[in-house]
């Protein structure tokens, strides 16, 4: 059994006013733009995320958006690494050649 708190009106102290710092609701929803598509998958996987999102109290295609976003995003910014390596690559090389025709 909790402890029942006792609330007195004894004095608080020195306060402090603190700005808001939330963001207001409408900022909160995460809302992106969604494509509806039309993919066989196979039954035991499918089965699976169902067992994971009842598992989970979440929905099934959720987590196969997710998963399938998160898969992209890892890839994507793998590809902007190598795409930024390539470039630096490219002016270094540049930049000897250059050294060498001096």
């Amino acid at each position: 059994m909790k402890r029942k708190i006792e609330y007195t009106d004894e004095p608080m102290g020195e306060l402090e006013i603190v700005e808001d710092f939330l963001p207001p609701p409408e900022d909160l929803v995460f809302k992106e733009d969604n494509v509806k598509v039309t993919i066989s998958l196979s039954k035991s996987s499918v089965d699976f995320f169902k067992r994971a999102a009842k598992k989970n109290g979440t929905q099934y295609q959720k987590m196969i958006r997710r998963l399938l976003d998160f898969y992209a995003d890892q890839f994507r910014s793998e590809a902007l690494k190598r795409s930024a390596g390539a470039t630096h690559a490219s002016r270094l090389s540049a930049s000897v050649a250059r050294e060498r025709r001096k």
